[in-house]
Formats: structure tokens, C-alpha cells, sequence
């Protein structure tokens, strides 16, 4: 572990945030796209896409036995990682009644993205906090460091 581990593990935080926001930023741009995708040679409203994050190396059992000299030293995790950017299966789209639009169905209903955008206010609000604590820690590690490189002189 060197000393710089610690901004190491904010900084993959935080870039997995800042894609966490941009996948959020794309989802409510195309809360009205009823043409997302082609699937089977018809247009398919746009999908509400989340991501998941994972640790990177291992898991936090290995981490705590590694803090506690358990196991060898460097088997320390090191921050997190997007493991995939996934589209929302689950959740139907909704159906509008619209005849005059132009992707409207026999019956005058037309099927819009399954995004929410309550939720992905949420989702902003949770990934906006979590990146500003990460600048925090960041911040007090950098501080940290200076008063060490400070006893040094």
C-alpha cells in the first residue's frame, strides 16, 4: 500500500459517480424518445439505463482480514469499478393516448420510455452526494499528506 492508495480509491470513486450522472443526465434527455432502438425492424421507445458498480479486487471480508494482518499485505482493495451499464427490462413503458403522434398504435396510444423522472432525480441527489463526500475525502487525504511532507522539514 503506498501513500497515494487513498486518493487512489477517491478517484475511481468519483469517476464512477461522474459516469453514474451522465447515464442519469442521458435518461432524463430521453424521457420523450420514442424511438430509441430498432428491434425486429419496428422502433422501441428509449429504455432507462442504470449503472452498477462492483469493488475493485475482492470483496470486503478480504479487506478487513488484510486491515486486521490476516492475510499477505497489497491484497487491499482498491476503489470501485462499473462492472456494466445495464437497460431496465423490468419496468413496461408507459402508454400515452396521443392519435395525432406519428408512433401512435391502432388504438391512439403511444408507448413512451420507462423513465421516471422522480427517480432520477433521486439517483442524481444520491450520486451528486456521494461524489461531493468523495472530494471530501479526497480533500482531508491531500491535507493529510501536506502536514506529513510539513513534519518532514
Amino acid at each position: 500500500m503506498t501513500i497515494f492508495h487513498s486518493l487512489n480509491t477517491s478517484a475511481s470513486a468519483l469517476t464512477a459517480q461522474r459516469l453514474r450522472m451522465d447515464v442519469i443526465s442521458s435518461n432524463m434527455a430521453n424521457i420523450d424518445t420514442t424511438r430509441g432502438k430498432m428491434v425486429d425492424g419496428e422502433w422501441q421507445p428509449y429504455r432507462r439505463k442504470s449503472v452498477t458498480l462492483q469493488p475493485r479486487e475482492g470483496q470486503f471480508s478480504s479487506m478487513l482480514n488484510a486491515a486486521m494482518g490476516k492475510t499477505e499485505k497489497g491484497s487491499v482493495g482498491y476503489g470501485v469499478s462499473v462492472s456494466r451499464v445495464k437497460e431496465d427490462m423490468e419496468t413496461p413503458f408507459k402508454l400515452v393516448f396521443d392519435p395525432t403522434h406519428p408512433d401512435a398504435n391502432e388504438e391512439g396510444y403511444v408507448e413512451m420510455p420507462n423513465v421516471d423522472p422522480l427517480r432520477e432525480t433521486i439517483d442524481l441527489m444520491s450520486a451528486t452526494r456521494s461524489y461531493e463526500a468523495n472530494v471530501t475525502v479526497m480533500n482531508a487525504n491531500k491535507s493529510m499528506l501536506m502536514k506529513a511532507l510539513e513534519i518532514g522539514k
